[in-house]
């Protein structure tokens, strides 16, 4: 059948993502080490490929990938892992499928606007990735840090008003707390028989997220010697922190991000203020003055 200028200029852009994404994900399957998810991912590649072919038989035209969009995806997969990468991608809005819907008189679109919404889905949902598997460990280390570590170095901030002082202070704390809590992770994980987690990975796994963590907000105090300002940057630098993670999380696991920012961001807060108020407490009634 004949197309109009413009749906065909659409078919031209439809055609475009799925040749795009078909070679994003050969591409993620020559570099997984899974041989389940690399079976997984071709068989997304081949569906995709298909798809392309479907709409050629339309447009009777070949379309180059995008490379930019290629590459972008690719390094995304390497740095933060292919769910993340895939998720992003599928959601996005340049997806050809969430505009098939609206081609009712052409059965072929809308087989395939099917196929993009289950079968890959499903399928997706099929890719076993091992640093998902250990997520909760994450959310334990950053949670807690977070947490726990801007009330205390926000307590510290009334309390001892000298910034090295509290970047040392907060430094020993937060060390022991992330060993601490390491340790916590790794008997707890022992204890528990995770399937497939690994006590001693998974205690990695939160001692690092909180390590990371503690370096972050103690920076402000190590390099801003006014210590209202170093502490407004530390805030900053929580909520930065808040913000990526659980952006990072809610495509990794397909939930609401605004719902899980606002909650830590709220209860981080809420333990930094408490804690402010302690430390300018503590220090009036004590007359303790550092």
């Amino acid at each position: 059948m004949e197309l109009t200028e413009q749906d065909r200029k659409d078919f031209l852009r439809f055609q475009r993502n799925e040749i795009t994404e078909s070679l994003v994900y050969e591409r993620l399957a020559s570099i997984e080490k899974d041989e389940s998810n690399r079976k997984t991912l071709r068989l997304i590649a081949a569906e995709e490929r298909s798809h392309y072919h479907i709409l050629k038989k339309y447009t009777g035209q070949d379309v180059a990938p995008s490379r930019k969009r290629l590459v972008r995806f690719y390094l995304l997969a390497r740095i933060l892992g292919i769910t993340f990468a895939i998720k992003l991608m599928e959601s996005g809005e340049e997806n050809a499928h969430n505009n098939y819907d609206k081609y009712t008189y052409l059965p072929d679109l809308q087989e395939l606007a099917q196929e993009e919404k289950v079968h890959e889905g499903k399928l997706i949902a099929l890719i076993n990735e091992e640093r998902l598997d250990y997520m909760g460990s994450v959310v334990l280390g950053l949670n807690d840090a977070l947490v726990e570590f801007t009330g205390a170095l926000a307590g510290f901030t009334l309390a001892l008003s000298d910034s090295k002082l509290i970047a040392l202070t907060g430094s020993i704390t937060g060390i022991a707390a992330a060993l601490s809590m390491a340790s916590s992770e790794y008997l707890s994980t022992k204890s528990e028989g995770g399937e497939g987690k690994k006590p001693a990975k998974a205690a990695i796994y939160t001692g690092i997220a909180y390590l990371i963590t503690v370096v972050a907000l103690v920076t402000p105090f190590i390099l801003i010697s006014n210590v209202i300002a170093a502490l407004g940057v530390m805030l900053f630098m929580a909520l930065t922190i808040i913000a990526l993670f659980n952006y990072y999380y809610a495509v990794a696991r397909g939930e609401s991000f605004r719902k899980r920012f606002t909650e830590m961001a709220v209860l981080s807060f809420s333990v930094a203020a408490i804690s402010f108020l302690i430390g300018y407490a503590l220090k009036t009634f004590t007359g303790i003055d550092a």
